[in-house]
């Protein structure tokens, strides 16, 4: 008899376990056991989590709507509803919730040694992309981060800040700006060339400070942001052919040029994220993501009048809206496409540099 109600309770027991452990798996799909320790990010008001919050500029994603999803409901800096690409990574990867912008002078060690955002909102990469506003270009961005590299030496030690650097995930997430706000883009025929030379000398100077695992998303299809389709897309506000053009023809460049790297670069993985066409696959399936509006974002003046990345008034069905204001998406948008990133590219930064 002790043995048989030994038997039961260890059964019961087993299924418990597995059962936490099946919840577990569910919860963060893709938690790798630590292999990231961090997770640093550079770019533009894609990604960037309230840097700009944090010096002059007016480049600033702190209108009260903004953040109507965020914990709290308030504004953060982020340019939209809730939480933005940097914020979802690090949350299913299970290092944490949300990850802050590096300019918060409010950070603790345990918020650096984890990662940050260096991204600043309107800033490209050329150096010249929203200077006017002000904002951070690249190479400030790369300089906070070597600033970042001596405060982790400090917080815990040189060999285990190399190995944080060396050992992270790096998202670099920027270009949008250049081709939609620097009329270098219109007026220079060879622009495109400048930015990729841009891009390039950025993910060399990264590499030199030893990232070794960077994941580079290619320009959105800008000519179906709401904020183009409703200036040049006409009364059917249609998609602007020669806008994603123009991103095609960078993109193709830029993939070429960071496979280019990665040769050059054998101990590092150097990834193109294709985000552009993951876009196009949203705007031509929008039923089968559950969105009923793709022409104009939640935040419209009359349903219409997308006013770029500000947001006076938001609607309040933002889940049937695939954009949240003319040029940013939503949450829910955020998460379907972080989402196929990592199912597309993890296991390429979890293999070894050598493996194929």
């Amino acid at each position: 008899m002790k043995m048989k109600l030994f038997f039961y309770i260890f059964v019961l027991l087993s299924a418990f376990i597995i059962g936490r452990g099946a919840m577990a798996d569910h919860e963060q799909p893709y938690n790798v056991n630590g292999i990231f320790p961090a997770v640093f990010v550079f770019g533009d008001s894609l990604v960037d989590t309230g840097n700009n919050n944090w010096f002059p500029t007016l480049a600033k994603g702190n209108m009260p709507q903004h953040g109507k999803n965020f914990e709290g409901g308030k504004a953060t800096g982020r340019f939209c509803d809730g939480k933005i690409p940097s914020d979802i990574l690090v949350e299913e990867l299970g290092i944490k919730e949300l990850l802050p912008p590096y300019l918060d002078p409010t950070l603790e060690a345990k918020d650096l040694i984890t990662g940050v955002s260096f991204a600043s909102a309107a800033s490209g990469y050329d150096p010249q992309t929203g200077a006017f506003l002000p904002v951070l270009p690249l190479q400030k961005q790369l300089e906070l981060f070597k600033e970042y590299i001596g405060k982790i030496k400090g917080i815990a030690g040189e060999t285990r800040a190399l190995e944080i650097v060396k050992e992270s995930l790096y998202v670099v997430a920027t270009g949008n700006n250049d081709i939609q706000l620097n009329p270098s883009s219109s007026l220079n025929p060879s622009y495109i060339d400048i930015m990729l030379n841009f891009a390039s000398t950025f993910l060399q100077d990264l590499n030199k400070l030893g990232a070794r695992k960077i994941g580079v998303a290619g320009v959105l299809a800008m000519g179906c942001l709401p904020v183009i389709r409703n200036t040049l897309g006409g009364i059917e506000r249609n998609c602007v052919d020669s806008v994603n053009e123009k991103v095609y023809m960078f993109n193709n460049k830029l993939s070429t040029e960071i496979n280019s790297l990665s040769n050059k670069f054998p101990d590092a993985k150097m990834v193109y994220i294709d985000v552009y066409n993951i876009m196009l696959d949203l705007l031509n399936n929008p039923t089968k993501y559950g969105y009923k509006i793709t022409k104009n974002g939640c935040c419209a003046f009359l349903g219409r009048v997308d006013l770029l990345a500000y947001c006076p008034i938001a609607c309040s069905n933002d889940y049937d809206y695939l954009f949240w204001d003319g040029y940013h998406f939503t949450e829910r948008n955020y998460r379907i496409v972080v989402k196929q990133i990592l199912q597309q590219h993890l296991q390429t930064f979890i293999s070894s540099p050598n493996s194929p």
